[in-house]
């Protein structure tokens, strides 16, 4: 019996070693360069940039919203007034302009005949380039009127999902004060890190396979590497010491989806290219 087993053994164990054996070479013909980071978190604080009372909030945490979607709204009436006084104003700057241009050029024709003073022409001269003044000085108050009046409807800056709702319809808000806060969702980045031995195989525009530890897969390109030198984030682990000098990547999915989170951690596979990485260079 043990002249039996001994020879299965050790048949068994040369077939272990050589499948191990060719598992490694395959691995080092692959010559993949395995990461592991996480999807960037990327979200802004959404405020009006005019102070009023809400009487919108259009959207719940979690929401998704477009670009350019109106996500809150202030009362408007204060501005509409404001309007309606600028627009007055200008009406009148204008008429007053009209009124000192006309009395200019009849001084003017005037002085050729000696009729006035020269005094008296000089003074129409200065009261038109005031009333010039007042006339372009009414014209930027109502611009400025028309663009605080847009400024009462918040709007989406990219495409996201509603991270927190922070006030409600009816609270007056100041100028600049979080409304919401907004998780942009394109583009979608991966930050990992390579170690400084592996920097010459990474180049920009490389080609990328980022997965998921459901096994969810996207697919990619290295869109930023870092120039600086820092030391492996806690976050981050690798099969290397803590503190080994590493160079931050950012990694662009190409077609991300809900299956990407903000946060999550991710493995990402770089495939060599001689080609590219000669044109990286």
């Amino acid at each position: 019996m043990k002249k039996i087993f001994l020879p299965l053994l050790v048949l068994l164990l040369a077939g272990g070693a050589y499948y191990l054996y060719h598992q490694q070479e395959a691995a080092t013909e692959d010559n993949r360069l395995t990461l592991y980071g996480n999807v960037d978190i990327r979200d802004v604080a959404l405020g009006f940039r005019v102070a009023g009372r809400i009487t919108q909030m259009r959207f719940e945490e979690g929401d998704a919203v477009k670009q350019g979607e109106v996500l809150a709204v202030l009362d408007q009436q204060p501005f509409l007034d404001d309007l309606a006084l600028a627009n007055a104003e200008l009406a009148e700057a204008k008429v007053t302009f009209v009124n000192a241009a006309k009395l200019f050029r009849r001084r003017a024709e005037l002085l050729k005949t000696g009729a006035v003073a020269k005094e008296q022409y000089d003074d129409a001269m200065a009261n038109r380039d005031v009333v010039r003044a007042r006339r372009v000085r009414a014209e930027a108050q109502l611009d400025l009127v028309k663009t605080q009046l847009a400024d009462t409807e918040l709007r989406a800056p990219q495409a996201g999902i509603v991270l927190t709702r922070v006030t409600e319809p009816g609270s007056v808000v100041a100028q600049g004060a979080s409304v919401y806060t907004l998780a942009l969702s394109h583009p979608l980045w991966v930050r990992t890190y390579v170690d400084e031995p592996f920097l010459g195989r990474v180049y920009p525009g490389q080609r990328a396979s980022v997965t998921t530890d459901a096994g969810r897969e996207y697919t990619g390109q290295v869109g930023f590497i870092s120039p600086q030198a820092e030391f492996t984030p806690k976050s981050v682990e690798t099969s290397q010491l803590r503190t080994s000098l590493v160079y931050r990547l950012r990694i662009i999915v190409d077609t991300p989806d809900n299956g990407l989170r903000q946060g999550m951690p991710v493995t990402v596979h770089l495939s060599p290219d001689a080609a590219g990485a000669a044109d990286g260079k």
